[in-house]
């Protein structure tokens, strides 16, 4: 398998982190959304989003968004299971990684940043106080729902795709210096979490692209 991604991009970091939880072999195919390459033809031929993460499979068929390909990692190779036996748990699980995935990143994520600046003409330090307020109110939700049920991890004793949704979100809220404050259980489970060496493998300072 080939995983086109970039170090920073937390959609990317979400899916390296399941592909180091199925203990799945993959070639890292860097593409510098900094700089631009998403928007290079061949790349438009990798996938018509021009986005990140897209997973080439051994036989060349090419999947795209973060959740899709994590879904099908988790019924390709069902352990250890990122989704929750019970129909319940599986809701759960999945909210609490869509709060992420479909609230807070699609505010925050690169593309909407620079639109801010460039197109918007917002200032540095207003693009960042918009970047605070969305991830602050979506972890805020986040640590209520996350207080409802014990465990280590966002759902039980073992990482499920709501984690894999977590980490890479505080570590964008720590590169940004958001508030972190009164965020005693989400920041439990970010601990618990990086002391898997599947998460920190994952990590973007791991990575061959990493600055």
């Amino acid at each position: 398998m080939k995983l086109y991604n970039y170090f920073r991009s937390s959609a990317s970091f979400r899916v390296r982190i399941a592909l180091q939880l199925k203990g799945l072999a993959y070639d890292y195919v860097p593409v510098h959304l900094a700089k631009g390459e998403q928007k290079a033809e061949a790349f438009g031929a990798v996938t018509a989003e021009h986005l990140v993460p897209v997973l080439e499979l051994a036989d060349g068929r090419r999947l795209t968004q973060s959740m899709a390909i994590i879904e099908y990692l988790d019924e390709a190779h069902p352990q250890p299971a990122l989704l929750p036996a019970d129909a319940l748990g599986r809701a759960r699980v999945r909210a609490l990684a869509q709060l992420i995935a479909c609230e807070v990143h699609p505010l925050n994520n690169l593309r909407v940043l620079k639109y801010l600046v460039h197109e918007l003409k917002v200032s540095e330090a207003a693009k960042n106080d918009w970047y605070k307020h969305w991830v602050r109110l979506g972890l805020l939700a986040c640590e209520a729902h996350l207080a409802e049920q014990p465990g280590r991890f966002s759902h039980g004793d073992a990482p499920t795709l709501a984690d894999c949704c977590l980490v890479p979100q505080i570590f964008n809220a720590q590169r940004f210096d958001c508030d972190l404050s009164g965020l005693p259980r989400t920041l439990a489970v970010f601990d618990a979490c990086m002391k898997l060496s599947a998460f920190q493998k994952a990590q973007p300072s791991a990575c061959p692209d990493a600055e």
